[in-house]
């Protein structure tokens, strides 16, 4: 194999001079921590290795920060696998982890990165936490919720969940009703409004582009439900909240075409 020579020669290297990679059981315990939704475990892991964070661990690149970007990269890769493993949504996962991605791509500190790892691991904990608790309702509502969330965009109606559940619409209705202390109109609403405001405050996009995204039939009727929900319409609460993605990136400007939403 062509990597042979370079393979025995960096291993000579590495014996000569003591190097001893991280034991690998060690960095399963951790995904599988954060798998587990063990916030507590993935704290006390990484408390352990942040005082000397690359010992174990070899040279990626000889630029520090692409040396770090590198690793963090590839531990978003892991956790994101192993998440979706133990039931997080596959786009919700990796949707999460491009999101970490990026954000450590406008770093140019190693520490912060390193920072960041944590912040990135206990994010993927908590959901998986939750994920945990939320899986005592049963295998119907559960689908019928995965599905709600990943078709958003679409007309999401009583009948079209009853039949992707595989039940009668008045017995899915009164079953979600009961494990979900709301109904299934009210769970389809505070799941769009939820997104939508998200995308107002971390996003760029506008708030046609959230309207339509999410599946409303017009522009008035995504501005009369976020108003009846918030007390303020879309363009109001960009206002209130994207403060905070100006002061993290300054380049980021309201979009024009929000004037529509008055």
């Amino acid at each position: 194999m062509k990597t042979d020579r370079d393979l025995n020669y960096r291993l000579y290297i590495q014996r000569n001079y003591g190097f001893t990679r991280s034991p690998f059981e060690r960095e399963l315990n951790l995904y599988r921590s954060v798998r587990s939704g063990d916030t507590e475990a993935v704290k006390a892991s990484f408390n352990r290795i942040r005082k000397n964070f690359f010992d174990g661990k070899g040279t990626l690149s000889e630029d520090p920060i692409r040396n770090i970007m590198y690793r963090f990269v590839t531990s978003v890769a892991l956790v994101t696998r192993f998440c979706i493993e133990g039931g997080l949504g596959h786009d919700a996962a990796y949707t999460l982890g491009d999101i970490y991605i990026q954000r450590a791509d406008k770093l140019n500190n190693v520490e912060m990165i390193i920072d960041l790892f944590l912040e990135m691991q206990l994010d993927f904990a908590e959901r998986m936490k939750t994920l945990k608790k939320e899986n005592v309702i049963s295998l119907h509502v559960r689908k019928c919720i995965d599905y709600i969330y990943e078709n958003l965009h679409e007309e999401l109606t009583l009948k079209l969940l009853a039949d992707h559940v595989g039940l009668n619409s008045s017995y899915l209705s009164k079953l979600f009703s009961k494990e979900t202390g709301m109904s299934i109109k009210s769970f389809i609403t505070k799941a769009k409004i939820t997104t939508a405001e998200n995308l107002l405050t971390d996003s760029e996009f506008s708030c046609l582009d959230i309207s339509l995204a999410l599946g409303f039939s017009s522009q008035s009727a995504f501005i009369s439900v976020f108003r009846k929900v918030n007390g303020i319409t879309p363009k109001k609460y960009r206002e209130m909240h994207y403060l905070k993605v100006l002061e993290e990136n300054g380049t980021k400007k309201i979009p024009e075409n929000d004037e529509l939403f008055k």
